[in-house]
């Protein structure tokens, strides 16, 4: 498990908002790790997990993207039913509560999930 930093952009949810993030990011030598997007009454949200929070904020508010951004676990899990589960409920034990949570796997038996929770500090205890 790893501390890292979750950037969150909130926009209009309409065609090319993605691209031109992304594309903002690229320019500036910056990888995504980890991405979420979605809709909710006609705003968009995009959760990003990236290589360089600062530079990435920066090459955001270069290019008048507003941007937010809040600390979040990257968790490095096996690859099977019940892993995510087995977390969710870790953390639920210890009244902690999962604002977002996303997680993709790569192959080679391992899953990465970013979860970012109301007390960082204490999930990391009870995650152990």
């Amino acid at each position: 498990m790893a501390k890292t930093t979750q950037i969150t952009v909130s926009a209009e949810s309409r065609p090319g908002v993605l691209a031109r993030v992304s594309e903002t990011l690229a320019r500036a030598g910056i990888n995504i790790v980890g991405v979420c997007a979605g809709e909710a009454a006609g705003r968009g949200k995009i959760r990003l997990v990236v290589s360089d929070p600062a530079r990435a904020r920066a090459a955001l508010t270069a290019a008048r993207i507003r941007s937010g951004e809040e600390p979040a676990l990257l968790l490095s899990l096996e690859d099977r039913p019940g892993a995510l589960a087995e977390v969710a409920a870790k953390l639920a034990a210890a009244r902690i509560n999962i604002k977002c949570a996303y997680a993709t796997t790569a192959g080679g038996g391992k899953a990465q999930a970013v979860v970012v929770v109301s007390n960082p500090e204490k999930a990391e205890r009870a995650l152990g």
